[in-house]
């Protein structure tokens, strides 16, 4: 509810004119934004970043309920989940970037916003109604008092001595049955010093057996093993901050890049700066679909992976292929200061230099393929290896690293026009073509390579967490549903 209020917040400060200053044709004199109408308008905005980051973590987990996603069930199916949601964001995306653009360039940002406002809507209206039709997952708890109480379990125990045989930890798979319906963690010799917090003292064992144990002095295997698994996926999820940061610039740089060049398709028609991203969206659009109905088929006779890749090679795959594309872009960019040059165009920023914007359209294209393989791996990782009690957190991992590598972008930029002189700056602020901007990319993609290096050696090191799969995801929930039934009707 708060993004579609944040929606028809923002659209009505479009359309009241009480809520936004006053239109401005000519540029000159323009009256500024009221400090009431600033507040609208931030909290418009805050409204909408609160309900999207309610929404999108719990998009892939609640996706995820709906089918049986243990290893058997994985790999029966002939789709992968994780291609079809980022199939359908750029769905999403093309549709915002070609027709709603369109219609707030010729009816107005009131529509513009407008039309959005009444599709978030009607989408709610949709999930409602449609809400009994769905798997529902009981919550239990919440995951991040179960990893404080691993934690400080382990603290109090931290004298104690660990017994040869990790059989004698503690396990409680009743006490676990609501946090692994899709099988129980196994104990795993990484991060040993956790394991103290599941050693049974001779106090633990003078307690009532039926009585539920003090989870904050003894932790089941389990629960040691989710924090063992949030621990080994940080490093691998950090990998994927640089790797934003490194793709930044496309809504930047590239985009005053494509404002100097000759963007018409026709005699008549010219396609907007922003709008470059089309190539990126439609390239994982139409990539997704061939990586699951031919790459996949193909690679998989040499790995003999049913997926064809693992999470983790298909994230190494897309850091290379991103490399590559930020090549391109130092490339183009000495092409497209090269015949400004030709022209004499070198000190006339807001001229057209005679160079087609399809130059800049490879790297789009490869940025795309990229992401199939890096973006789409990477959220997959964190679904896949993440606590299943904890994938709606794991999950927001991925928004948080999109989050933090494009601040880190914005670091860059500005230590990078700050630190590169006056008279040759990389990053001038008003003439991009006296700047190095190629030499800005060859710098992003020497931190690509850094990062690809410290990516392959955490990836080399990982462990995937263990899982003792006695029966199929699909029957451990119907007979957890059928015990919390029972419980409910008296009969336990």
């Amino acid at each position: 509810m708060s993004l579609t209020q944040g929606m028809i917040s923002m659209t009505l400060s479009a359309i009241l004119p009480h809520f936004r200053p006053p239109p401005c044709p000519n540029q000159v004199n323009c009256q500024e934004a009221t400090s009431s109408q600033l507040w609208i308008l931030y909290m418009s905005l805050l409204l909408t970043s609160l309900g999207s980051g309610g929404i999108r973590p719990c998009v892939v987990p609640f996706s995820g309920d709906q089918f049986d996603m243990s290893k058997k069930g994985v790999e029966s199916r002939k789709w992968n989940l994780f291609n079809w949601y980022f199939f359908s964001m750029g769905f999403a995306s093309l549709s915002a970037l070609t027709i709603v653009v369109y219609i707030q360039d010729n009816m107005g940002w009131g529509w513009g916003l407008g039309i959005p406002t009444i599709a978030m809507m009607i989408s709610i209206v949709a999930f409602v109604v449609g809400f009994p039709l769905y798997k529902h997952v009981k919550p239990e708890g919440s995951p991040l008092i179960r990893l404080a109480q691993v934690a400080v379990a382990a603290i109090k125990k931290r004298k104690q001595p660990l017994p040869t045989d990790p059989k004698l930890l503690y396990q409680n798979k009743d006490l676990d049955a609501p946090i692994s319906t899709e099988g129980t963690l196994l104990h795993s010799d990484q991060f040993k010093w956790l394991d103290k917090a599941a050693i049974v003292t001779e106090e633990d064992s003078s307690r009532d057996p039926n009585a539920a144990p003090n989870l904050w002095k003894l932790a089941t295997v389990h629960r040691v093993e989710e924090l063992k698994s949030i621990i080994r996926m940080l490093p691998i999820w950090a990998a994927g901050i640089l790797q934003v940061t490194a793709s930044s610039h496309l809504h930047s740089f590239v985009i005053q890049q494509a404002r100097s060049m000759d963007r018409h398709l026709t005699p008549s028609f010219q396609i907007s700066p922003a709008s470059m991203s089309i190539f990126s969206v439609l390239t994982m659009m139409f990539g997704v679909i061939l990586y699951e109905r031919s790459f996949v088929p193909f690679i998989r006779r040499f790995t003999k992976n049913p997926a064809g890749l693992t999470c983790l090679q298909r994230m190494g795959v897309g850091f290379v292929i991103n490399i590559g594309a930020t090549v391109i872009a130092g490339f183009v960019e000495i092409k497209r200061k090269s015949v400004a040059a030709e022209h004499g165009l070198l000190d006339s920023p807001k001229a057209t230099i005679p160079i087609s914007v399809f130059w800049l359209v490879p790297q789009y294209v490869i940025h795309g393929v990229g992401d199939i393989f890096g973006s789409v791996g990477h959220l997959e990782f964190l679904y896949d290896q993440s606590p299943e009690s904890m994938r709606s957190s794991a999950t927001a991992l991925y928004s948080i690293t999109t989050a933090i590598g494009n601040y880190i972008g914005t670091l860059l930029v500005s230590l990078v026009h700050a630190y590169t002189g006056t008279e040759r700056n990389w990053l001038p602020d008003r003439n991009l073509n006296r700047g190095r901007l190629e030499n800005y990319y060859f710098l992003v993609c020497g931190i690509q390579v850094v990062n690809l290096i410290y990516y392959s050696t955490c990836a080399w090191f990982y462990t995937y967490k263990p899982v003792e799969q006695e029966s199929s995801s699909d029957e451990m929930k119907k007979e957890y549903q059928d015990l919390e039934g029972a419980k409910e009707n008296g009969e336990l």
